[in-house]
Formats: C-alpha cells, sequence, structure tokens
C-alpha cells in the first residue's frame, strides 16, 4: 500500500484577544524563540511528518518567512493566509491540499509549542488504520452541565467517559474535505475544532483517540505562560528510533571524566563501533577538569592528531552528600569546581573546535536538578545549572550548527553512586552502558536544547 503523505499544519491565524497583549500569543518569546518556533521545530524534527504548512494572518506573513530563513527549516513548504474563524484557517490549508492525492493532514494549535515526537508517531499509526485521529487526556476534574441559564447545575456526566481534548488531530484529506463541504451547507454550523467537525457531519466515521500528555498545555491566558515556562525548563525528551551506530565510524569523540562509570561505558561502545576516542581525567591522564590550561591542552593534542572534533563529551561529576553548614571549604570549592566551573571551561574551549565540524557538546544532569533536596544543596543547584545552561547555549549557538544537549539518567550504578551510597540492588540502578547508549544515540541525533531522559525500565 502506497504510504500517504503526513502534512504538519500549524494553525496560527488568532489575533491573542484572550492573551492581553500588543504580539499575538504565538509570537511571544519563551525558553529563547517565539512560541511558534518552538512548535514548528516539533514538526520540523518529527521523522513522521512530511512537510509542513504554517497557516497565519496575513499580517505577520513577513514574520514568519524571516523566522523561515533564520531556522533554516526545510520541511516548511506552504505559508498560507489563515481565517478570522479558526475552522477558516483549517479550510485555508484542506484547499491548498485538494489537488493532492494520499494526503494525511495533521492539524496543530501554534500555541502548543510542547507537543512531544511520541505523540506524533502516535497519530502517524493512527492514521494507518483509521481516518480521523484525536488526541486527548482524560479529565480529572469534576465536569459540571449547567442549565440554559449557565448558573445551576443541569447534570454531572460521569468522569470516566470525559477526555480532555488537544491537538494534534490528524485526518485523511478526503475524509476532512467531505465534512467540512457538508458543515458549509448548515446555516447553522458552528465548531471550534476540526474533529468537531468530523463527528458531527461524518457520524459513521470514527475518531480514533491517541493519548496525550498533561505538558501539552495552550497558551491562552497571560497565567498559562508561566506556567509554560517552567514546563519548559524541565521538559525532557525520550529518543523514540534506533541510531545506527555504524554512524560513529571515523568520528572523532572527546570524553571528560572517561575513566570509569557512564563515561568509560561511552568510550568503549563508541570506539568499537569505529570512533576515534579520547579519554581524560585527572587519573589517566593527569586533566584536571576545574584547571583551564589542562582543558586547553588537551582540545590541542586532539586536534594535532586528528585535525577534527566531532562530539565533546562531559561526564565529570562529584558529589558529597553531606549537610551544607557541616561541608568543609575544599569540598564546597570541589563540587563548585567540578560541577559547574569544569562544564563551563569544556563549553568555552570546545566552542571553536565545534564550529568548525559542526559538532556537538553533550553534559549530563541529574533527576535532582527539578528541586533542590536536603544533603545536595550544591549537587542539586548544579544540575539545574547544567539544564539552564544547556538551553542559553543552544540558541546561542544555533546559528553556526553547534548541538549541545544534556543527559538526564535516573539512579546509575557507577563508583560516586557507590561511594555515596554503598551497595543497592542491581535491579533499582540503572547500568553505564544503558546510559552511554541513549548518549551516543543523542550525539548521532538532531536535537539541540535538550534534556534527554534515560529512564530505568520495569
Amino acid at each position: 500500500m502506497l504510504k500517504r503523505k503526513n502534512v504538519g499544519v500549524i494553525l496560527a491565524g488568532g489575533m491573542g484577544e484572550r492573551f492581553n497583549a500588543n504580539t499575538p500569543k504565538q509570537f511571544t518569546k519563551i525558553a529563547g524563540k517565539t512560541v511558534i518556533e518552538h512548535t514548528i521545530d516539533a514538526f520540523e524534527k518529527s521523522s513522521v511528518i512530511d512537510e509542513i504548512a504554517v497557516v497565519i494572518n496575513d499580517a505577520y506573513m513577513m514574520k514568519i518567512e524571516e523566522m523561515l530563513v533564520n531556522n533554516k527549516w526545510s520541511k516548511v513548504k506552504k505559508i498560507l493566509n489563515g481565517g478570522h474563524e479558526r475552522y477558516q484557517s483549517s479550510l485555508s490549508a484542506i484547499r491548498a491540499y485538494t489537488d493532492q492525492k494520499n494526503i494525511n493532514i495533521i492539524f496543530h494549535d501554534a500555541v502548543r509549542p510542547l507537543l512531544s515526537q511520541r505523540v506524533l508517531y502516535d497519530i502517524d499509526l493512527a492514521l494507518n488504520r483509521y481516518d480521523a485521529v484525536d488526541v486527548a487526556i482524560s479529565a480529572t476534574d469534576t465536569i459540571i452541565k449547567t442549565d440554559t441559564t449557565n448558573s445551576i447545575i443541569d447534570e454531572v456526566p460521569d468522569r470516566s467517559m470525559l477526555y480532555q481534548g488537544q491537538t494534534p488531530q490528524g485526518f485523511k484529506l478526503e475524509v476532512i474535505e467531505r465534512a467540512y463541504e457538508l458543515a458549509l451547507q448548515d446555516p447553522d454550523f458552528k465548531t471550534t475544532d476540526d474533529c468537531g467537525v468530523v463527528v458531527r457531519y461524518l457520524p459513521d466515521v470514527p475518531v480514533y483517540i491517541v493519548e496525550g500528555e498533561r505538558q501539552n498545555i495552550k497558551l491562552t491566558h497571560i497565567e498559562d505562560l508561566y506556567q509554560m515556562d517552567k514546563l519548559f525548563q524541565l521538559n525532557t525528551t525520550k529518543l523514540l528510533i534506533d541510531t545506527d551506530f555504524s554512524e560513529l565510524a571515523g568520528r572523532v569523540i572527546m570524553i571528560f571524566g572517561g575513566n570509569s562509570g557512564i563515561g568509560k561505558a561511552i568510550y568503549d561502545i563508541a570506539k568499537k563501533n569505529g570512533a576515534k576516542t579520547y579519554s581524560f581525567s585527572r587519573s589517566t591522564t593527569d586533566t584536571d577538569i576545574t584547571n583551564l590550561q589542562d582543558i586547553q591542552s588537551a582540545f590541542k593534542k586532539v586536534l594535532e592528531i586528528e585535525s577534527k572534533i566531532d562530539y565533546v563529551v562531559n561526564t565529570a561529576a562529584v558529589l558529597k552528600r553531606e549537610a551544607f553548614h557541616t561541608m568543609t571549604q575544599s569540598d564546597l570549592d570541589l563540587m563548585i569546581d567540578v560541577n559547574y566551573r569544569g562544564m563551563i571551561y569544556v563549553s568555552q574551549c570546545a566552542y571553536e573546535y565545534l564550529k568548525d565540524s559542526k559538532g556537538q557538546l553533550l553534559h549530563f544532569t541529574s533527576s535532582s536538578y527539578t528541586y533542590g533536596r536536603p544533603l545536595y544543596s550544591l549537587y542539586s543547584s548544579a544540575k539545574a545549572a547544567v539544564v539552564n545552561f544547556v538551553q542559553a547555549l543552544a540558541q546561542e549557538w544555533n546559528p553556526v550548527n553547534i548541538r549541545i544537549n544534556c543527559i538526564n539518567p535516573e539512579r546509575t550504578k557507577t563508583n560516586m553512586r557507590l561511594t555515596n551510597f554503598g551497595h543497592e540492588d542491581d535491579s533499582t540502578l540503572l547500568s553505564a552502558d544503558e546510559v552511554a547508549v541513549q548518549a551516543i544515540a543523542t550525539l548521532l541525533n538532531e536535537n539541540s536544547g535538550q534534556v534527554i531522559d534515560v529512564r530505568l525500565k520495569i
């Protein structure tokens, strides 16, 4: 059977009246980019999206064209005029593709920038079996139905059968086209979403529900902006696709902290797959990550041998689990220097080399970055700094094509953990190899500015 082409349609025609701002909410800046840029990025990165169309108010057409050039989006093929009503923007996209065959249209609100790759992947799978697909999450609050006055409860529906709709919504083009054809013949036609049009006018067409995600919130009110800002800070990614490690052959990788644990596992796996790997640590090469001159010397050494550096990985870290007020000054300095200053030094030195190779820098954070924990004050705060640092540099370094990400592993069996926690059941811990595989997959992925979760499989 011929594979249908998936067209992601970003609906951005709204003027954001409820947002109470001078600029439409899709152009509000958050986490280094406008909301709509984050949204388009999600579709651009997806392996199941073949083409993107942006539907925008005519007044902002040039703004989108400028973004297209600056972001180097390769999948954005159409920039279309939107309408005053949402359904008019949907129709604009439908009509732009009406002469094409084997098309799936996947509508998404421009102001839902936290869309995950998993949701897009599941929509693609569902469209192989169904003509229409919605994304929804189960309702958590009690839903009430009022009488005509909107002030008296008329009914309290069974919450177990109620869901909150999200986007994307996906359709075979001929199906959504037919639904709107019938809808436009109805003088009482009213709609807020495209699935509603199918449900009402094509009742024999089942609309399949793909499980959504609670972080996939819509920016509607100014209060949503603050929640979204925090979600971006905590946003994590899971790699969905098996990576061919044969791509490592001939690549040059520098690893700081490669003498043991995760760093050593990355070194071994990369070397086994043909990479030219170089490991630096205090114990094996007398390289002190807290000493800028040591790091500079390491980069110069590798460049003299290989003439290029493709990837730089920093796994060096120290943890001393102790109350802040009882720590010695030397322990305080060590925690700050290795976990924070060392990260900065490695990044500072890596810039020129990775700019030349269009390579990637990879740091490591920890699950403790999401909140400060007792006995982890310096470690938790340093790991939070890693995330903010990576997200900031991803935007700064995007114009020179340097990618930067960080790995966020759950509890992992390493010497550092053994020193702080003693013996633990191996079944409760990730192995260093499991984390290393995801780290290498990240190096070979086009992501940037991402926190890559590595979780224990139960």
